[in-house]
């Protein structure tokens, strides 16, 4: 716990004007972000007795070692880099609303030649027209196949319309007439634009003046005594009524307004945002969070506007944006808001009439979810609790491992050996955090010394860090480190199953380490964003038994860390075993603590198996061809597909390859040098009779 008194800074070196400041760790990781009309007066709050300070601002000041701030002009600036501050920080002691999941809208592509009417998730995209978010995917459409008997929009993929080009045939959808079928030049580009400019000039709200249209239009037809056409417009108008019936009129005036209700207890706030769009409600969302800072309602309203706008522009910031408390700077929060929509837009709290009533109905829907997600969290979050407890009595801890680090290696016989990390915060995989390892100290099958090895990787490049920034004395450590060098493959976390995509946040891709085996990263960067192995773990569980354990404890002694606890569990009796303990310990099969520590082990296990399957796969795959330069896979192909096999292809002379278009002496000769180099596979074996079989594929 770090006193704040050693890192406030002196009298007169704060300015008094607007800014933003940042506390940091001693870490250098950015964990409180703040703004202030005074940064002199603001900061001064933060360095009061702590027995004054409230419990959450007093933990963040305990937790940070340093300060710093960035004077701006204008209070509206200091909004501005607060929003972009926090979104690329993500600092632990500020109120980060994340949506409870992922609301579908309904977008028109204005940005393309043929504008297509789709449902979309996500990051919106520039020139894109979006209307929503909705509750489900199904309200979307329902509500687009019946506009689309009067606005025959374009709604299909890049792939079909490419298909109808080609064969000037249009879907069905072209067919039965709820599409314009552009693609096959029944109207021309233009008029198909006009269309989805209609559907979203009906879609926000302007929707008078296409009815008033169609029924003059069906009495013109019904006095013409053209009945066909004036029952199908009869049919339009009636589409058109139903699908604005989905959404009920909740303010006469045609109002276009946001409205925001916050729902709080002591540890977490909800809050419930509806659109209202032409007096209808176009769309809802909402989001939940933690109190992590000392934050009243105003405070929530205004993380949520920053939230809820940050990112948006013109249209998508409505004129009036309804509230129930208004943030401290509110007029430079007004002004901001005005800014990003272009004109002006008034937040204030409804006070009467109709707009109160339905601040009172979003209200009761972020009091509803609010309840409805302490239901789902408080089994969940006690079991956690209990689970960490468990294991820190159970392996003599002062306290629960907040963060536990697992390694496991894997490899087939000896061949392609591999090792994973997963990291768990707080019970719960924190996937961005996965790294793997390829062993490369030694050859062939040793699972104490490739977890001696990986153990040691890990914990070098944490220990060069601190020497970097004086928080450990120059010396073995990082001698020792850049003597070794560091080889490592690391695999950033993903959502996906196989862990195998990138982690864009560090920057980094997986696969092999390309930077010097000399050089050390960073664990964060100057601005004080995370980097790899940034942060020690209370606790290292290795998948194995007691020689793991005391390869893994060893390799943590070698470089004078002890600070971290170290277990192992091992497989066939699900046993705990504790550095120098000759007996292990041994949990109840139904202790919380083992179950999240067999979690663990298994996330391990299966991270390390999916990289070694991989790295073998992609083993197999390999030709002695792909080791000729020049050589790519369009002449490979017609190699194999000249000679038939590779086995034909090693037996061939220099003028034979010569024969194969494309392929010069030069290019034939290395390829006849690779092969005499490379040794022939081994045969084929049929399994059921043991029969060897012929080489007479065309595998490369």
């Amino acid at each position: 716990m770090a006193d704040p008194s050693s890192y406030r800074p002196k009298p007169g070196q704060i300015p008094d004007s607007p800014g933003v400041y940042r506390f940091r760790d001693d870490h250098r990781r950015v964990i409180y972000v703040g703004k202030a009309k005074s940064l002199r007066q603001r900061l001064a709050n933060y360095f009061q007795d702590l027995a004054s300070l409230h419990p959450r601002t007093r933990s963040m000041v305990t937790t940070a070692a340093s300060v710093e701030w960035t004077v701006v002009s204008t209070e509206v600036e200091a909004l501005q880099l607060e929003y972009s501050w926090i979104k690329e920080f993500d600092p632990r002691f500020n109120v980060k609303y994340r949506d409870d999941k992922s609301y579908p809208s309904l977008a028109v592509t204005l940005n393309e030649k043929y504008p297509r009417v789709q449902v979309m998730r996500g990051a919106k995209k520039k020139g894109v027209r979006y209307f929503g978010p909705y509750g489900h995917a199904w309200a979307i459409r329902e509500t687009v196949d019946l506009m689309l008997r009067v606005f025959p929009v374009r709604t299909c993929s890049a792939g079909v319309f490419k298909n109808a080009e080609r064969t000037g045939r249009p879907c069905l959808l072209g067919y039965i007439g709820k599409c314009s079928a552009p693609c096959v030049g029944r109207v021309t580009p233009e008029e198909h634009r006009e269309l989805a400019e209609e559907f979203c000039d009906f879609m926000a709200g302007r929707t008078g003046t296409y009815l008033r249209r169609l029924e003059k239009q069906m009495a013109e037809a019904a006095e013409d005594m053209e009945y066909e056409k004036a029952a199908r417009l009869r049919d339009d108008i009636g589409a058109l009524r139903r699908a604005m019936e989905k959404n009920a009129v909740v303010l006469a005036d045609a109002t276009d307004a946001d409205l925001i209700a916050v729902a709080e207890d002591e540890l977490e706030a909800a809050v419930q945002i509806f659109h209202v769009r032409g007096g209808r409600v176009r769309g809802q969302r909402g989001w939940v969070t933690d109190k992590v800072e000392a934050v009243e309602t105003a405070g929530l309203v205004e993380h949520a506007l920053q939230q809820l706008y940050g990112e948006e522009s013109g249209d998508s910031v409505p004129k009036e944006v309804l509230v129930p408390a208004l943030p401290e700077d509110a007029d430079a929060v007004t002004q901001w808001l005005s800014e990003r929509r272009g004109s002006h837009v008034s937040l204030r709290i409804p006070q009467r009439g109709d707009k109160k009533d339905l601040m009172e109905t979003v209200g009761r829907n972020a009091q509803q979810a609010l309840v409805l997600h302490k239901t789902k969290r408080a089994s969940d979050l006690t079991t956690r609790s209990r689970a960490l407890e468990e294991i820190a009595e159970a392996l003599g801890l002062d306290s629960a491992p907040l963060r536990i680090e697992c390694f496991d290696i894997s490899h087939l016989q000896g061949d392609d050996v591999v090792a994973s990390m997963v990291v768990f915060e707080d019970g719960l995989a924190r996937k961005s955090e996965y790294r793997r390892f390829q062993i490369k100290g030694f050859e062939g099958q040793d699972d104490v010394r490739s977890m001696h090895e990986v153990i040691s990787r890990r914990f070098k490049r944490y220990l060069v860090e601190k020497t970097r920034t004086g928080e450990w004395p120059e010396g073995e450590p990082e001698e020792s480190a850049e003597a070794n060098g560091i080889a490592l493959a690391h695999e950033n976390g993903s959502a996906h199953e196989n862990g195998t995509a990138p982690d864009h946040r560090n920057g980094s891709a997986p696969g092999h380490d390309t930077h010097d085996p000399h050089e050390i990263p960073s664990r964060t960067d100057d601005d004080g964003r995370p980097k790899r192995f940034a942060y020690p773990p209370q606790l290292v569980v290795v998948d194995g038994g007691q020689p793991q354990v005391a390869a893994a404890k060893r390799a943590l002694d070698e470089l004078g860390i002890d600070d971290v606890a170290v277990c192992g569990l091992a497989k066939r009796l699900e046993e705990v075993w504790l550095p120098a303990d000759d007996d292990p310990v041994v949990l109840p099969r139904s202790s919380e603590g083992l179950y999240l520590l067999q979690r663990v082990r298994d996330e391990a296990h299966r991270f390390a198996i999916t990289y070694q399957r991989t790295k073998r796969a992609k083993r197999v795959r390999s030709s002695p061809l792909d080791d000729v330069p020049g050589l790519g896979e369009s002449r490979k192909q017609a190699l194999i597909k000249h000679f038939g096999s590779v086995k034909r292809l090693r037996g061939a002379t220099i003028d034979q390859i010569c024969e194969v278009p494309g392929l010069g002496r030069k290019t034939a000769e290395s390829i006849v040098v690779a092969l005499a180099n490379a040794a022939p596979a081994a045969p084929a074996v049929n399994t059921a009779t043991g029969e060897i079989m012929e080489d007479n594929g065309g595998s490369t």
